[in-house]
């Protein structure tokens, strides 16, 4: 029937350029979504390539720090009066903390400079100290204040006329006679003359006395004589009379030695000073000598906390030759331990015994 053909719609024309249209449609929609995402793709790459080169602007420092990277950098001639008197602020802190940190830097290698200075001064101060000690022990071993036997300052001689027999003891005042009489003749002297005829004997027994110090024995003299008696303060014995014989012209020196020591519990006799003062001065001597040999003498042999010994004397050979000068008087001092550490100790021994008044 022509109707029911006329019905059908996929056979009409109308019907085959609807089809044709809707697929046009379809290929024109793609293409357009092609070349939207392919615009879309450029634009990314174009962003993308801006930012890049916002972010290498920003690096090389062009602009102000952003908050993020799609924001551009700013001028700081466009930053707010307020924000950038805060970040001069901060930037003001900043270096000033840099500049303490510096100055105190510097001040610690200072300080270290100081410190290694004071340590290296106290070092040579120490080593000098040290030497100086060895020096002073050096001294007592070419010259013991006590060897093994007591004696100071044993010489060949000494030894021989310590342990010589009586035989030998006659002998030795023979020869000693001997040079005298040499001496008397010699200054132009008739030695066998009346007045002078029995000098030679007597000076040389004289001088066998001013020497006698040779044949004592320190701990001979001490006998024992310390005693334990928890004694802590200062004791004195002063004008102590002396009289040696100067080793250099072979003349008398006299005057008076001031002897104190503070005790470490033990104290010596007190009249074992003195003859330990004797002992040493009879001696050839000097007074110099004299006055050290005393005070290290009393040191070794008590150990008390220190020893003071001061001595005025007149020498012969100051007075009756050379300048000749007859009020002249010679003073010497020994200070050892505490009066040697502490000027307040040895400035009250020696307003004890007078010498600041003098």
């Amino acid at each position: 029937m022509p109707q029911s053909e006329a019905t059908d719609g996929r056979d009409t024309p109308c019907s085959s350029v609807s089809a044709s249209g809707s697929d046009g449609g379809k290929r024109r929609k793609s293409k357009n979504g092609e070349r939207s995402k392919k615009r879309r793709r450029d634009d990314d790459d174009d962003s993308s390539s801006k930012n890049s080169t916002k972010l290498a602007k920003a690096s090389r420092g062009d602009g102000l720090r952003r908050s993020s990277i799609s924001k551009p950098g700013r001028d700081r001639r466009d930053e707010p009066t307020i924000r950038r008197e805060k970040r001069e602020r901060r930037e003001k802190r900043r270096r000033a903390a840099e500049d303490d940190d510096g100055e105190a830097k510097r001040d610690a290698s200072r300080d270290a400079s100081r410190d290694a200075s004071r340590d290296a001064s106290r070092d040579a101060r120490r080593d000098a100290q040290r030497d100086a000690s060895q020096s002073r022990s050096m001294a007592r071993l070419d010259s013991p204040v006590i060897d093994f036997d007591g004696l100071s300052r044993p010489s060949i001689g000494a030894r021989a006329r310590l342990e010589e027999r009586p035989d030998e003891a006659v002998a030795r005042l023979d020869r000693l006679k001997g040079a005298v009489r040499t001496i008397i003749e010699c200054v132009g002297e008739n030695a066998d003359r009346e007045g002078l005829l029995a000098t030679p004997q007597r000076y040389a027994k004289a001088m066998l006395d001013f020497t006698k110090g040779y044949e004592q024995n320190v701990l001979d003299i001490v006998n024992g004589a310390i005693f334990q008696e928890g004694h802590s303060e200062m004791v004195i014995v002063k004008d102590i009379d002396i009289y040696s014989v100067c080793e250099h012209h072979l003349v008398p020196f006299t005057g008076k030695m001031h002897i104190g020591y503070i005790p470490n519990n033990a104290v010596i006799g007190i009249s074992k000073l003195p003859r330990i003062a004797e002992m040493f001065a009879r001696r050839l001597q000097i007074q110099e000598r004299l006055t050290k040999e005393v005070a290290n003498a009393i040191f070794e042999v008590l150990r008390p906390q220190g020893v003071a010994v001061v001595m005025e004397s007149s020498h012969l050979c100051m007075v009756m030759r050379g300048v000749q000068k007859t009020t002249s008087t010679t003073m010497t001092s020994c200070m050892l331990g505490c009066f040697e550490r502490r000027s307040k100790t040895r400035n009250e021994f020696l307003s004890l015994i007078n010498v600041n008044a003098r």
